[in-house]
């Protein structure tokens, strides 16, 4: 079968007659031909430049949609337009891209260039007197094309470190006209020199149906391959049974430089047939959160290792892949050995190869390990729609499992040191309990919740609503209420979601002022994060965007404000709230608005002045507002 799209960085290792395809209706478009000329290099351009981030690098919620060109720790390093166009867009915020700016070339390909410290002397003149009239620190302007035309090779900014930024660099991106995020590696930048080969840590083999086995065992386990030259290695044949996943922890790096960055295109063939394809090197803006379901989430919160899947995961969207019929999952069969070989490639073709064995095992019952057992007990863990129930028990039998009124009885699969294991579909139904002589437990599912449509459940402390877009895959809901500390619990942090959740929470201590309190998200119990909420009666209503713990919590204390330096050319401020979060400031010289620019690093507020041959002179009234209305005045003179 020939192949409807080709990765521009595979060529190398596609062999005809694959049985690879597309991902249906989510294809990459092909490049945008562009103008006259090729883009330059928008910082120190003739010279080797170095990348800290690269296109498509995992991060906690997107991929990295461009590239972290390092400006050698320094603010101020003058950035050139990529090529002729006109600044269409100009942003200044406090969080994200920080001080940002776009581009528009013609053919539609947008650069933009973002944490920037200074735009240019026109540009720069014409933001400040758009905060002045909005009197607002964030704003952001759309422009015409006669405004700000630049010329390929123009200064139109200096780097800097604003916004999200973690230190001085320039974020440079591509997009095309559907606001695709496109490789700005792609265009061939001579400042950018590689030729290191990514690098594999681990991988990892993931059952992907009830039949499936590990090394005896329907679990996900990980491996450490040994590296020789540029092929990574395991010695040792693999047992492994039924519908599997491959999952790879790896990294690339670019001479010069320590940093870990991503790898944008893994590649698997089975016995020499290529059965997925995937290249990070067009994402749709809108679709970036659903790195969640490229990856394994659940390892990169938990153990800080990002693990690329070669397979896609239902509800994945994202248009980056070439799959087979089963998109990329591969079945062994019992009695047969299979060559495992995964291709990784960065943006410079430099390439590393996986490569490890298999040999089909039985799936009948048997005996891993003897049982070590000491207290009898039962646990469980859910993974994808496979419930799997440990029997701390040295006896072989069925378990016992209750689904309403219904007692089936399951068979153990296997036996470890453990004990006896039983598997169980739950797309056949929500089991209440299960027991197995003496031992009994309780399972805690409230309902089966289908991705892809709108689905609401209630019961006597909380209504959830899930949009048509919520859900990645089916959720087995899981839903709880402490009312000694008043915590609502729906499933846990490693449940991901696309689009929020609509949640009502009904607390049992309702507070005295409902002005001033709001639903936090606990996360993992460290820290509480503001999510706000309505209220309405008793209850009140917010959105989720990630499941796990929320409480309403109480905010009656205003924010701090430190004076740090006043006189006539400039005024400047630290603040700090203790817990909704710093939301507005407001400033007046005399009862004049003055503009204070935000820097939340250092949670400091900087006057500017529209007309800088004005001296600030007068009545200073400073007003900051935390993000349940609690304010604090802060006044002074100059």
């Amino acid at each position: 079968m020939k192949l409807s799209r080709v990765l521009p960085f595979l060529i190398s290792c596609i062999s005809a007659g694959t049985a690879v395809t597309a991902q249906t209706a989510q294809q990459t478009p092909p490049i945008a031909p562009f103008a006259a000329s090729p883009f330059q290099f928008p910082i120190k351009p003739g010279t080797q430049n170095f990348l800290s981030g690269s296109m498509g690098e995992i991060r906690p919620n997107h991929f990295h949609g461009g590239i972290d060109i390092k400006t050698d720790m320094k603010i101020g390093l003058p950035v050139y337009a990529a090529a002729d166009g006109y600044i269409s867009r100009a942003r200044i915020s406090s969080y994200g891209y920080g001080w940002q700016l776009f581009v528009t070339h013609p053919g539609g390909l947008v650069t933009t260039y973002a944490h920037l410290s200074q735009f240019p002397p026109a540009l720069a003149q014409h933001m400040l007197q758009l905060q002045y009239q909005r009197k607002a620190f964030d704003v952001e302007v759309d422009l015409t094309e006669s405004q700000f035309p630049v010329k390929k090779g123009d200064i139109i900014a200096y780097s800097g470190n604003t916004g999200g930024s973690g230190g001085p660099h320039l974020h440079f991106e591509v997009r095309d006209a559907q606001n695709q995020l496109l490789n700005p590696l792609r265009y061939g930048f001579a400042e950018i020199v590689d030729n290191v080969a990514p690098t594999i840590y681990n991988f990892a083999l993931v059952p992907q149906s009830i039949d499936a086995r590990v090394q005896g065992e329907f679990q996900r386990k990980e491996f450490t391959p040994a590296k020789q030259g540029n092929t990574y290695l395991l010695t040792d044949t693999l047992s492994a049974a039924g519908l599997l996943g491959l999952e790879i922890q790896a990294i690339d790096q670019y001479n010069g430089a320590a940093n870990r960055n991503g790898v944008q295109a893994m590649e698997l063939r089975l016995n020499g047939e290529t059965i997925y394809r995937h290249n990070i090197d067009g994402v749709p803006f809108e679709k970036q959160r659903q790195v969640s379901n490229h990856i394994n989430f659940t390892a990169l919160k938990l153990n800080n290792r990002a693990y690329q899947r070669l397979y896609v995961a239902d509800g994945n969207t994202l248009p980056i892949y070439e799959v087979d019929a089963n998109r990329g999952r591969f079945r062994i069969e019992e009695g047969k050995v299979y060559e495992v070989v995964a291709e990784l490639q960065d943006s410079y073709k430099n390439a590393t190869q996986l490569r490890f064995f298999l040999k089909g095992q039985s799936t009948a019952y048997q005996v891993l390990e003897a049982p070590k057992v000491t207290t009898p007990k039962l646990s469980y863990e859910v993974m994808e729609s496979i419930l799997k129930i440990t029997a701390a028990d040295t006896a072989k039998r069925d378990l016992d499992l209750y689904i309403g009124n219904f007692r089936y009885g399951v068979v153990p699969s296997y036996t470890t040191s453990a004990g006896s294991v039983y598997l169980y579909n739950m797309i056949g139904g929500l089991p209440d309990s299960a027991a197995l002589g003496a031992k009994s437990i309780q399972f805690p599912f409230d309902h089966l919740i289908p991705p892809g449509t709108e689905f609401l459940y209630t019961n006597r402390f909380l209504d959830i609503t899930f949009s048509q877009n919520s859900l990645y895959d089916t959720l087995y809901l899981q839903t709880d209420h402490n009312e000694a500390l008043d915590v609502f619990s729906i499933n846990n942090p490693l449940t991901t979601l696309f689009q929020p959740a609509k949640v009502t929470i009904r607390p049992a201590k309702l507070p005295e002022d409902r002005s001033k309190a709001a639903v936090y998200g606990l996360g993992w119990g460290k820290s509480a994060g503001f999510l706000g909420g309505t209220w309405n009666g008793d209850a009140i209503t917010f959105y989720a965007r990630d499941l796990g713990k929320f409480k309403v919590i109480s905010d009656t204390v205003a924010p701090t404000v430190k004076l740090v330096k006043k006189n006539s050319a400039e005024i400047s401020f630290r603040i700090s709230d203790n817990l909704s979060g710093i939301a507005s400031w407001s400033c007046e010289v005399n009862g004049q608005w003055l503009l204070l620019k935000w820097e939340h690093k250092n949670a400091t507020l900087t006057s500017e002045r529209l007309d800088k041959t004005v001296p600030l002179a007068g009545d200073v009234v400073l007003r900051v507002k935390d993000a349940v209305g609690n304010e604090a005045v802060y006044r002074t003179k100059i």
